[in-house]
């Protein structure tokens, strides 16, 4: 009973509640109709002021200081962050694309091109007989297409990226992430041919490589010999790092190998190993070469040392420097020896010889020194080393007949008068009879045109005022040897050397009409080794001639001097028929006489 007493006293309540008298809706319509005409009384001032209480400032407020120089000041742009209010792009880069054939699935969103497709995105290119583009995921793959005809796998991916270049059998590319993945890929970087099973690109600066072998052989479709390796960390133009690595001859490996090695791939000179090369050779047998040392000594000149060595015994080695300044000279050294063992010792074909060769290119920057300039070009030593050198690079040397050389050095010293003088070396060799000709060394030296009886201001007038000479000289010491006694003691013998000074003297002037020039030409000659040669008259009345060979100092001196004199007559006429063809002629003459004479001043003697 208590719970039906309850139930029906809230019943009741509810229903109040809901229900509104009329009186109460009367009452509400009159106040609020009544709110638009009433007034209201205002409550008389106690005129006592409320005091403000000031708030203390805040302490940035305080520190707010603006001067007028500040705002003259220029801002900082790059403070404000221009990338909170850019939005970034769909595409970084525009995506271009080419093929033979392109089929777009949009439902998946997908597209993909046939025969010779090619993808380019930044930096990056990518070429292949069929690619597959994946927008959901920015994926692509490249493989190449199989030839119906010849089964051959054609057009296999290229995969280029700024600088590097990958040559895969098939790749996978993440467009946004720049990572990839390749198969059965190639590469070269520096002097390395890197060829790879698996390659794995975690960005532009590091790849994984998989079972991967590096070599520097001319041929690395068919190399010589390789380096593999399991693993290799390859950083491009920085290093390569690997693992085990293993060195393979000729397919076949061998036990030379390292538990890890680390080989620096920087465009910098660094001192380091060169690693030779293999091969078979039918007259010396098995062989390593071009193998060495390399030394970046500075970054003017290196030097690299390298060397041969075969089974049979023969071995070289060649000693290279190249060296270079800007803008003042540069040039490079070349010094080979071969010691070469034919066949077996014991045989009738066994033959051991040496040979040797000198190559020195040197030039200087004509703007270093204009009145100074050396230069050199030499290329000398056994006549038969390009057609028996057993290290020839240069094919079309084993063609010349003939080896020449030269070096030069001359010098300029401006003035009044004005002094130059040259030293030179030549030499020539012939290689079919090995004759070595050499001027060791050529000297000349001159001096310009004097008038030392001119005046120093105006014109050169008279016989006495013209009068200018100058003087030249040139000396030569000429070597004539053979191969086999060239650098040897034997090689000075018979050398020819001499001096030979001369003096030109001129001058002119004018006598009437006539123009008169005058010369004469001063020679000396001195020798160090002559020739006497004796006429002898024997008892039967015959004269006989005998040639003996003199060492020793002496001259003998030679004159020339000439004149000539000459005019010129000048003439014309004029046709008295003023309508004729030709109104006048006009005519030159010159006339000139000339006179020379030569006088060779030597010494005849005759025995009786």
């Amino acid at each position: 009973m208590a719970f039906q007493k309850q139930d029906y006293s809230v019943t009741k309540l509810l229903i109040r509640r809901l229900y509104h008298p009329l009186r109460t809706l009367l009452f509400f319509t009159v106040f609020l109709t009544a709110l638009n005409y009433s007034w209201s009384q205002e409550l008389p001032s106690s005129n006592t002021p409320i005091p403000i209480k000031e708030e203390p400032k805040p302490e940035e407020e305080k520190k707010l200081k603006v001067n007028a120089e500040d705002l003259i000041k220029p801002q900082d742009s790059t403070k404000q962050d221009s990338t909170a209010t850019e939005k970034k792009p769909f595409l970084e880069y525009k995506l271009v694309s080419k093929a033979n054939r392109k089929r777009i699935d949009r439902r998946n969103n997908i597209i993909t091109l046939y025969e010779n497709a090619i993808i380019e995105y930044g930096d990056t290119k990518l070429e292949a007989g069929k690619i597959v583009i994946d927008n959901n995921t920015g994926d692509v793959f490249a493989y190449g297409i199989v030839n119906d005809s010849t089964q051959a796998y054609e057009q296999k991916p290229v995969f280029t990226q700024g600088t590097n270049v990958v040559e895969p059998d098939s790749i996978i590319f993440n467009k946004d992430s720049k990572k990839a993945l390749t198969y059965n890929s190639r590469t070269t970087q520096g002097e390395f041919n890197v060829f790879a099973e698996t390659t794995k690109k975690v960005n532009d600066s590091v790849f994984y490589m998989k079972r991967a072998r590096f070599t520097t052989s001319s041929n690395p479709d068919n190399p010589e010999y390789y380096f593999l390796a399991q693993k290799i960390k390859f950083v491009p133009k920085k290093k390569i790092v690997t693992g085990l690595v293993n060195m393979w001859i000729a397919d076949v490996p061998t036990p030379i190998g390292l538990p890890f090695a680390y080989f620096p791939m920087t465009e910098e000179r660094k001192s380091g190993v060169i690693v030779p090369s293999f091969g078979n050779n039918v007259n010396q047998g098995y062989f390593l070469q071009n193998g060495g040392y390399y030394f970046a000594i500075n970054d003017y000149v290196d030097l690299t040392v390298l060397g041969d060595y075969f089974t049979n015994g023969s071995y070289g080695f060649r000693v290279e420097s190249s060296y270079a300044k800007r803008y003042s000279f540069n040039g490079n050294f070349r010094f080979s020896y071969e010691n070469q063992v034919q066949s077996e010792r014991g045989f009738s074909d066994f033959r051991k010889s040496t040979i040797y060769n000198i190559n020195w290119q040197h030039s200087q920057d004509p703007k270093a020194n204009p009145d100074s300039r050396f230069s050199a070009s030499v290329n000398l030593g056994s006549s038969r080393f390009y057609s028996n050198s057993f290290n020839q690079i240069n094919q079309a040397a084993t063609l010349n007949n003939n080896f020449s050389s030269s070096i030069n050095y001359s010098k300029t010293f401006q003035g009044e008068p004005q002094v130059n003088f040259n030293i030179g070396v030549t030499h020539s060799q012939l290689v079919q009879t090995g004759e070595v000709t050499m001027n060791l060394p050529n000297f000349q030296g001159s001096v310009s045109r004097v008038f030392p009886f001119a005046p120093k201001f105006g014109a050169k007038k008279g016989i006495i005022e013209n009068i200018n000479l100058q003087y030249n000289v040139r000396a030569e010491n000429r070597i004539t040897t053979t191969d086999e006694d060239f650098l040897s003691d034997r090689m000075f013998e018979g050398a020819q050397s001499g001096v030979r000074h001369t003096i030109p003297v001129a001058t002119n002037f004018k006598v009437g009409p006539f123009s008169v020039s005058a010369n004469a030409n001063y020679e000396e000659t001195w020798v160090f080794q002559t020739t006497k040669t004796t006429a002898v008259i024997n008892d039967q009345g015959l004269a006989t001639t005998e040639i003996d060979t003199l060492s020793g100092f002496d001259s003998y001196r030679t004159y020339r001097y000439g004149a000539s004199v000459g005019t010129t007559i000048y003439g014309l006429w004029e046709n008295s028929n003023k309508k004729g063809k030709y109104q006048a002629i006009r005519h030159t003459i010159r006339l000139i006489f000339r006179i020379r004479q030569i006088l060779v001043l030597i010494n005849i003697t005759i025995v009786f």
